[in-house]
């Protein structure tokens, strides 16, 4: 099970010219396949009078969903490098589309392999990149007189603090490793005197 993947920083756009066709490529983090598709669909419409609107997209942490399109352009010349750099890249839940406008010259199948590839890994360089790791929710619930100070225990320690809901207790909610559940349930019990509740829950990544 994969325990983190890397994902693209931000969405936004990195262009190129090459032989006077122009290669804008733009690239958005994406959580689900209907995502991935509106962003598409949004960049087609954005861009109606161009040559091309190719598009890429790799979801799950184990790069489960893979999809490319050349619309267009020769089988294999467009969609496929793109997915292939993202792949290459290690990146994952990231949806890129490559707008091309024709500049009267033709690259030929090799020219738009490397155009297409290379669009897209220039705007991950552009971009930049950002490492999200597998964390499990987890309720701390507790008394208001401890609250704050373990709020600010959790925070010192870089644990990654989500939520704080105030009812008859405090509930605090956090994100922590599996491996280190156990281990962080035993220290809650000690720096709570054994007062403050653990309720683990869902897995996300963060």
């Amino acid at each position: 099970m994969q325990e983190q993947y890397r994902t693209v920083a931000r969405a936004g756009t990195h262009e190129t010219e090459i032989n006077r066709s122009r290669f804008i490529c733009a690239l958005a983090p994406v959580a689900t396949e209907d995502e991935a598709r509106e962003f598409v669909a949004g960049v087609r419409a954005a861009h109606p009078a161009a040559t091309h609107n190719c598009f890429a997209y790799v979801l799950g942490a184990d790069a489960s969903v893979q999809k490319a399109s050349d619309d267009g352009e020769p089988g294999g010349t467009a969609g496929a490098p793109m997915l292939q750099m993202l792949l290459r890249r290690d990146v994952r839940y990231t949806a890129a589309v490559v707008t091309r406008y024709y500049g009267g010259v033709k690259l030929g199948a090799g020219g738009l392999i490397r155009a297409y590839g290379g669009a897209v890994g220039e705007a991950l360089d552009s971009l930049g990149t950002t490492t999200r790791h597998r964390l499990r929710l987890a309720a701390v619930t507790v008394g208001h007189q401890r609250a704050g100070r373990l709020e600010n225990d959790l925070r010192a320690m870089g644990r990654t603090v989500r939520d704080v809901r105030y009812g008859e207790s405090v509930t605090i909610e956090i994100g922590l490793p599996d491996a280190e559940l156990d281990a962080f349930r035993a220290w809650l019990a000690d720096a709570t005197a054994g007062e403050a509740t653990l309720t683990p829950g869902d897995e996300v990544f963060s």
